[in-house]
């Protein structure tokens, strides 16, 4: 019995990775295609099954005057608006998120639960309805077209994500944590900063995450409040599509957006591994 538990569990993970790991194996055979070995049928080992070529990719890299999309401002153009209005997203959402699980708030019927329901609530709002209402926002501070109307608006989208997840993570926190420092001197402000911030660090990587992972993929409004003088990667990938689609390009370029998020999925996931409350309490 143990010999067929242990077959099964690592007939399911493999399984699971081979799942996983598939559509980009595709996506990398795909990128080094041309026209005729992406319509000629499907093809899977290159120099026997086809002839890899690099134009897929040298068109992310190429001017528009070349003929390609030149993604290398958007790129960090993505990086920057991203991990800003995350970073704020997390100062200020890790805030609010202590502030609704260790005190009580009401204000008539609305209570603490209400006001938590209100941040998540923006994230249930299609953003179409929002679309307008940001337009109008940014044009009146003059920030469209440029990075920090984008960062306002990514972080009016993400700080729900980090207050919602954060809740949820300082309501398990143990009390006695807050109380034992208070008890050795610290105040409120201590005892979070010196005592809780620490032993909080594994939700806020969780709150991180989402955070970078919403904030990087977000299409419709780099799409809405940008025109010319500043683009996101995203919108910059959209123009690689003609009368005929370029899949090798959209292969290159799927696998370039991709490829930040894995490394930050690795690097949250080595600290989290590490991350727990043993010997916070005395």
């Amino acid at each position: 019995m143990p010999k067929l538990y242990t077959f099964l569990k690592y007939f399911f993970v493999v399984l699971w990775a081979c799942f996983v790991i598939a559509p980009f194996l595709w996506a990398i055979s795909t990128s080094f295609k041309d026209f005729n070995s992406v319509t000629g049928g499907a093809t899977y080992i290159p120099w026997l099954q086809f002839e890899p070529t690099l134009d897929g990719w040298s068109v992310l890299f190429k001017p528009g005057s070349q003929g390609g999309i030149n993604i290398i401002g958007p790129y960090f153009n993505s990086i920057f608006v991203t991990l800003t209005a995350s970073l704020i997203s997390i100062v200020l959402g890790t805030l609010a998120a202590y502030a609704l699980s260790r005190y009580t708030f009401k204000a008539g019927i609305v209570k603490n639960n209400d006001i938590t329901f209100f941040f998540i609530s923006q994230r249930i709002m299609p953003p179409v309805v929002l679309s307008i209402p940001f337009f109008i926002f940014l044009s009146s501070l003059g920030l469209l077209d440029s990075l920090a109307g984008l960062i306002l608006v990514y972080i009016v989208l993400l700080m729900p994500i980090a207050v919602w997840i954060m809740v949820d993570f300082f309501n398990r926190v143990p009390r006695e944590i807050d109380e034992t420092a208070l008890i050795d001197g610290c105040n409120p402000f201590q005892a979070f900063f010196k005592v809780v911030l620490p032993n909080s660090v594994p939700g806020m990587l969780v709150a991180g995450l989402f955070c970078i992972i919403f904030g990087w993929i977000d299409f419709f409004f780099a799409f809405i409040l940008t025109f010319t003088k500043v683009q996101l990667l995203p919108v910059k990938i959209v123009a690689l599509n003609s009368s005929i689609t370029p899949w090798w390009s959209l292969s290159a370029a799927a696998l370039v957006s991709v490829a930040p998020l894995i490394i930050v999925a690795f690097i949250v996931e080595r600290y989290l591994s590490k991350g727990n409350l043993s010997g916070a309490l005395k």
